[in-house]
């Protein structure tokens, strides 16, 4: 029996319990197929009211548009064919001092309003790409990163975007930046970075790409303004 005892003693020294991922946001509007890879490699289908943890790689498909809150109140709103991982998301109401939010999106587009982390430590709020980084300026933006897969996507001329990161402001103000260069894109501005070697540039609004969302999925519909079109760009929490 003491050999038992002990056995459990000494198996409980070694085991430590498996450290959950923390919760980020919460899938507030979706209109088609959403999964997400875990942190732990584990996949699963999101639908609406599902929560969204950091580490979580989500994918959006064919058709799929997808509203994500967040628990500062930021908002994003994902296209169909887009990938976005939540890096890091360290939000505490009470100390400024950890806030850190970092995302990556691999492919596809969105459009984000930030929330109280990105009005308070603006610093400490990125989205990064394979073209550039997106630094926020207490903002509401889109961003559409074309990989030979933008024949969607309107233009004024007609043919399909280039390949790079397209970037439009709405309010406040972005800073797209890569090991090339900087360049800070104001509200009713457009931006564009071709690859990770060459400097991102500001775009004649005439020439640059508004990433748009369907009204179905850009306004809120608990009273808040919407993040997809027109003037719309608060989100009320």
């Amino acid at each position: 029996m003491m050999r038992v005892v002990l056995a459990v003693l000494a198996a409980g020294i070694f085991w430590t319990p498996v450290a959950q991922a923390a919760a980020a946001g919460q899938i507030t509007h979706l209109s088609g197929t959403l999964s997400a890879k875990r942190a732990d490699g584990t996949s699963k289908l999101l639908s609406v009211k599902s929560e969204v943890l950091e580490g979580d790689t989500l994918g959006t498909e064919a058709e799929t548009y997808a509203r994500i809150k967040f628990a500062d109140g930021g908002e994003v709103v994902m296209r169909p064919g887009t990938q976005l991982k939540i890096e890091s998301y360290a939000y505490n109401a009470a100390k400024p001092e950890s806030d850190n939010i970092i995302m990556s999106m691999f492919k596809g587009g969105l459009r984000a309003v930030t929330g109280l982390v990105g009005k308070r430590s603006r610093e400490k709020v990125s989205f990064q790409t394979e073209t550039a980084t997106i630094g926020i300026r207490g903002t509401h933006f889109g961003a559409l990163l074309c990989q030979n897969d933008c024949g969607g996507v309107p233009t004024t001329g007609g043919q399909p975007p280039p390949n790079g990161l397209h970037v439009d402001v709405t309010s406040g103000a972005i800073v797209m930046s890569n090991k090339a260069g900087t360049v800070q894109i104001n509200a009713g501005q457009f931006g564009f970075a071709a690859n990770a070697n060459t400097p991102p540039v500001p775009v004649p609004p005439q020439q640059g790409i508004q990433v748009t969302m369907p009204s179905s999925i850009a306004q809120n519909k608990g009273g808040g303004k919407g993040i997809g079109k027109g003037d719309d760009t608060e989100c009320k929490m």
